[in-house]
C-alpha cells in the first residue's frame, strides 16, 4: 500500500484504540451480502456462471476527533470459482477545512462518473454498464489523495482533483510512475420545483501507466511487468486520457421518492491513445442509458442499453471490437436493506472481444446489516 494508505491506516488504528472517553461517538459498522445465480457468464461480465458472491463488504466509519473522519472497507467477491478479498477502502478526510475545501488521503474510489464511487451492491442492475466494466474495471478504487471544493451556492457545484498510483487501473504497465493517474472532475445539480431533480457531471482521467500489449507471436518485449493481483482486475481497455460525462434526472411526486420515483441515467466515455502506436482513429468509446421506475415502495422495474466500440491493440496495430448489451430487471425490496432482483441480459454484435456474446438470466439477493452509507443522488 502507498504511503498515503499506510498513513490513513495508522491514524484509523490509533483512533480506534483510543480510550472510550477520548473517542467521539458516532462510529458505525455495517456489512452487505451480495449473492447471485447466473445462467451464463457475460462477455466482459463480472459474475461467474452459477452461484457466486458479488460485491460483499464489511465497513466501519466514524470521526477521529472533531476535525477528521475515517472509513475502512474490506470487500470480497468470487472470481473463476474462488473468493477474493481486498482492502477496498481505507481513508482519512477532513471535516472542518475553510472555504468549502475537503481533503482525503488513503485508498478510496475515484469520484469520476455517476456510478464509480458507489459500491456495486447498491446499483440498480446486477452488472455494471459496459462502460465501467471495460474502462474502469467495474469499480475503480486506488491509493491516493483527493481535494474537493464545494461552492457556497444554492445550486450544487463541486470541483475535485484526485491523484492516484494507478496500479488498480492498469496493473501490468510498460512503466510505473509514482503518480500513475490524475482525475479532474466536477458535479452540478439542483431541483426543478418539488418533484424534479437533476445532476450533471464531467471528468477527465489522465493515465500515465501504459498497458503492456502482447506482440504478435509472443509476449511484448522491452517493458517491466508490474504484476499485481487482487480484488480489482483493472481496465480491459485503457488509454492516455478518458473523458466521461454523466447526466441523471429523477422525478418523484412532491419529492417523496419512497413510494414512486422515475430515474434516468445516461453516461458517455471516450478513451484516447490506447498505446504509443495509436493514431487519431484509434480510440475507445462507450455509452449507457438506464431507466428505473419505482411504482411501489417495495417494487422496481428497469431497463438499460449499452454499447461499446474499441480498438483492440495487437502489437503496433489495432483490430475493431464492439459489443451491445440490453438488460431488463424487476426488483422486490421488502425492506430498506434487502433486494431480490431478477434480470435478463442479452448481448449482441460482439466482435474482436474475449468471449462470445451471451444471453443470461441472473437472480441476485442483497442484504445489508447494520449501518450503511447514504445513497448518492
Amino acid at each position: 500500500m502507498a504511503y498515503a494508505g499506510r498513513a490513513a491506516l495508522a491514524l484509523v488504528l490509533a483512533g480506534s484504540a483510543a480510550p472510550a472517553g477520548a473517542q467521539p461517538a458516532g462510529w458505525q459498522i455495517g456489512a452487505v451480502l451480495d449473492v447471485a445465480a447466473s445462467s451464463r457468464a457475460l462477455a466482459l461480465g463480472q459474475r461467474d456462471q452459477g452461484l457466486g458472491l458479488g460485491h460483499s463488504d464489511v465497513s466501519a466509519r466514524g470521526p477521529l476527533g472533531s476535525g477528521l473522519e475515517a472509513q475502512a472497507t474490506l470487500a470480497a467477491h468470487s472470481h473463476d470459482g474462488r473468493v477474493e478479498a481486498e482492502l477496498e477502502e481505507l481513508w482519512l478526510q477532513t471535516r472542518t477545512l475553510p472555504l468549502g475545501l475537503q481533503l482525503r488521503a488513503g485508498r478510496f474510489a475515484s469520484q469520476i462518473g455517476y456510478l464509480n464511487e458507489q459500491h456495486p451492491h447498491a446499483d440498480d442492475f446486477v452488472e455494471r454498464p459496459l462502460l465501467y466494466r471495460a474502462f474502469l474495471g467495474g469499480h475503480w478504487f486506488d491509493d491516493g489523495l483527493r481535494l474537493n471544493w464545494t461552492a457556497p451556492t444554492d445550486t450544487y457545484l463541486r470541483l475535485g482533483l484526485e491523484v492516484f498510483r494507478g496500479r488498480q487501473l492498469v496493473q501490468e504497465a510498460v512503466r510505473s510512475p509514482a503518480v500513475g493517474a490524475v482525475v479532474v472532475s466536477g458535479k452540478t445539480g439542483g431541483d426543478i420545483g418539488r418533484s424534479h431533480g437533476w445532476q450533471l457531471g464531467a471528468g477527465y482521467l489522465h493515465n500515465r501507466r501504459e498497458a503492456v500489449v502482447e506482440e504478435e507471436g509472443g509476449a511484448g518485449a522491452g517493458h517491466d511487468h508490474d504484476h499485481h493481483h487482487d480484488h480489482a482486475h483493472g481496465a480491459s481497455f485503457s488509454g492516455r486520457g478518458m473523458w466521461l460525462v454523466d447526466l441523471a434526472w429523477k422525478w418523484a411526486p412532491e419529492g417523496n421518492n419512497r413510494i414512486r420515483q422515475l430515474k434516468l441515467v445516461a453516461e458517455y466515455a471516450r478513451v484516447d491513445e490506447p498505446n504509443r502506436h495509436a493514431r487519431a482513429r484509434d480510440f475507445h468509446q462507450a455509452a449507457t442509458l438506464g431507466l428505473v421506475w419505482r411504482f411501489r415502495q417495495d417494487w422496481e422495474v428497469g431497463a438499460r442499453t449499452d454499447w461499446l466500440q474499441v480498438r483492440v491493440p495487437h502489437g503496433d496495430h489495432f483490430h475493431d471490437g464492439r459489443l451491445r448489451e440490453h438488460a431488463v430487471m424487476v426488483a422486490w425490496k421488502p425492506t430498506h436493506t434487502q433486494a431480490l432482483r431478477l434480470q435478463f441480459t442479452a448481448q449482441r454484435d460482439a466482435e474482436g472481444l474475449e468471449g462470445p456474446a451471451r444471453r443470461s438470466v441472473q437472480l441476485q439477493y442483497v442484504l445489508g446489516i447494520g449501518a450503511h452509507g447514504a445513497h448518492a443522488f
